[in-house]
């Protein structure tokens, strides 16, 4: 039986055939939304995972897939990029809109509450907010402009209208680097949103909407870098 990825594939390239990929690279800690120009050899290599074992896992996760899903999830690579927009707003802008106001009042709480005997909620309440207030303006500026220059090339199909569009990208894809980096941070600082003995309810709460938050961020990005913007540097309409 053939290998449906190869080591050479870029992991941007394999969570967008199979969104399924998106877990197992989350569970090996590998980056495929900022990360997703990388070869899966490149990332696997910098992690120290070998790269066949990996290989075998995705396969295997890949057919388990095919095998379970009757009708298949939509392809965002050939997808009308408009609809691919509107996914990206309403599933994770609005997504963001919802839960970041949310997680501002339970990060503050545990750093004030918790954080004489955890100095690390204190970072993390700081680095919280400072991603709010990035993503905040993010989505003003895509939704406001961006996203608007995106789907006029998409609808027009005029190369004056893709370079408009081109021109914007790099900005973003900077932005998103930015706040990965952030998230990483968060992550390392509570030693991947492990609870301490002493956790209380919202403490804990509070972890788990974090790492909901940094799932739903993974794939949101991933969207963006891995498959709109290509598809318009590429002018895959």
């Amino acid at each position: 039986m053939s290998n449906q990825f190869t080591p050479e594939q870029s992991i941007g390239e394999i969570v967008a055939e199979f969104q399924g990929a998106s877990n197992l690279f989350k569970k090996y800690a590998v980056d495929f939304c900022c990360g997703g120009g990388r070869s899966l050899n490149q990332a696997l290599a910098q992690k120290g995972i070998d790269v066949q074992v990996f290989l075998t896992e995705l396969e295997a996760a890949y057919a388990a897939e095919q095998t379970r899903t009757a009708k298949p999830t939509t392809d965002w690579r050939v997808a009308p990029i408009p609809k691919l927009i509107t996914r990206i707003v309403r599933v994770h802008h609005d997504y963001l809109r919802s839960e970041l106001p949310a997680l501002s009042a339970f990060t503050t709480k545990i750093a004030n509450v918790h954080g004489s005997r955890h100095a690390e909620l204190v970072e993390l309440a700081k680095l919280f907010h400072e991603l709010k207030a990035e993503m905040e303006e993010h989505m003003v500026k895509e939704e406001g402009t961006d996203f608007p220059a995106i789907q006029a090339w998409a609808e027009s199909g005029d190369e004056a209208d893709r370079a408009k569009a081109v021109a914007i990208l790099d900005a973003l894809e900077a932005e998103h680097d930015h706040a990965g980096r952030l998230l990483e941070r968060m992550r390392e600082i509570t030693d991947g949103y492990a609870l301490p003995a002493d956790a209380c309810r919202t403490y804990t709460l509070t972890f788990e909407k974090l790492a909901a938050l940094e799932d739903d961020m993974f794939n949101h990005v991933h969207l963006e870098n891995n498959i709109l913007f290509n598809r318009v540097r590429n002018a895959q309409r």
